[in-house]
């Protein structure tokens, strides 16, 4: 090998590691998952959507679009909204896969569920 392969190849070799180290740093920034937020909108003395998927991470906002009070409340004691007055906010984010259903305490026929995927 001349010295000018010699030195070549010196110069050739951080270049590639550069290059490699970017491209796994890449691949790592786009392995993060973000979610995005989801929204439960209360009105009429209903939760719309009842159901709603969501992907772990996942932050959900109720909204009380009532005149009256109302509460989200999950039936496994994950999550507790105080009592929200009209257009109070209530957010939770799920960090644990699964289904939590809820309710609404001061009107228990109000459920409805979200689904952690």
């Amino acid at each position: 090998m001349t010295r000018k392969n010699v030195w070549a190849a010196g110069l050739a070799m951080p270049v590639m590691i550069a290059l490699m180290l970017a491209a796994s740093l890449k691949v790592r920034a786009n392995d993060r998952t973000s979610a995005a937020p989801a929204a439960v909108k209360i009105d009429n003395f209903s939760f719309g959507p009842q159901t709603i998927t969501v992907p772990v991470g996942a932050t959900v906002t109720w909204t009380n679009g009532d005149d009256i009070p109302h509460t989200a409340v999950s039936t496994g004691g994950v999550f507790k909204s105080k009592v929200m007055d009209t257009d109070e906010k209530f957010s939770y984010t799920f960090t644990k896969a699964g289904t939590y259903p809820y309710y609404c305490t001061i009107h228990p026929k109000m459920t409805g569920q979200i689904v952690v995927q």
